[in-house]
C-alpha cells in the first residue's frame, strides 16, 4: 500500500486531479465505501483531508468506524462535479493512527469542525487509483488515467 505522497511522485498530474475532484467544494468530500460484518458494502458521505503527504480520515462512533476496524479495506469516490462528469476513484485499506502528534498535524490540515475527540484517525494508504475526465456534456468515452501502487 501507497501514500498519497507515493501518488504525487509517481503519478503528479493523476494527484493534481484526484486533488482537485476531492477539494472541487473547498473542503474534501467524497463517498467513503467499507465492508460491513456480512460482506456487504457500506457507503456514506465522507470528508477527506489531504495533509503531509497522506490521505486521511476522521471517522466518529459509527458502524463504519467498526467496519474501518475489523476490515480496513475501503473505497473513496469524488463527489460529482456540477458542470462536468469527471470522477476519481481510489482503493486500498485504512489504517488507524493514535500519535497524537500525526493527530494534531491532520487536525490542522482539516477545514471543517470536528464533532469531538471521539473521531478516530485513519490514513487511507493507497492500492491503486483511477482519474477519469470528460469533455463538456455530453461527453463519451472519457480519459482514464491510472495507477497502482508499486508491489
Amino acid at each position: 500500500m501507497a501514500r498519497w505522497a507515493d501518488l504525487e511522485r509517481d503519478a503528479p498530474e493523476l494527484a493534481a486531479g484526484g486533488a482537485k475532484l476531492l477539494y472541487q467544494f473547498g473542503i474534501g468530500l467524497g463517498y467513503l465505501a467499507t465492508v460491513r460484518g456480512d460482506g456487504g458494502p457500506r457507503v456514506h458521505p465522507f470528508c477527506p483531508i489531504l495533509a503531509d503527504g497522506g490521505l486521511w480520515g476522521f471517522i466518529g462512533p459509527s458502524p463504519k468506524l467498526a467496519d474501518l476496524r475489523r476490515d480496513g479495506r475501503f473505497a473513496l469516490h469524488s463527489f460529482p462535479a456540477p458542470e462536468r462528469d469527471d470522477e476519481f476513484y481510489a482503493q486500498g485499506h485504512a489504517v488507524e493512527i493514535t500519535d497524537s502528534d500525526a493527530i494534531a498535524q491532520v487536525r490542522g490540515a482539516y477545514t471543517a469542525p470536528i464533532q469531538g475527540d471521539d473521531e478516530a484517525l485513519f490514513e487511507l494508504r493507497i492500492d491503486r487509483v483511477l482519474l477519469a475526465t470528460y469533455g463538456p456534456r455530453p461527453s463519451w468515452p472519457p480519459e482514464y488515467a491510472r495507477w497502482s501502487a508499486p508491489s
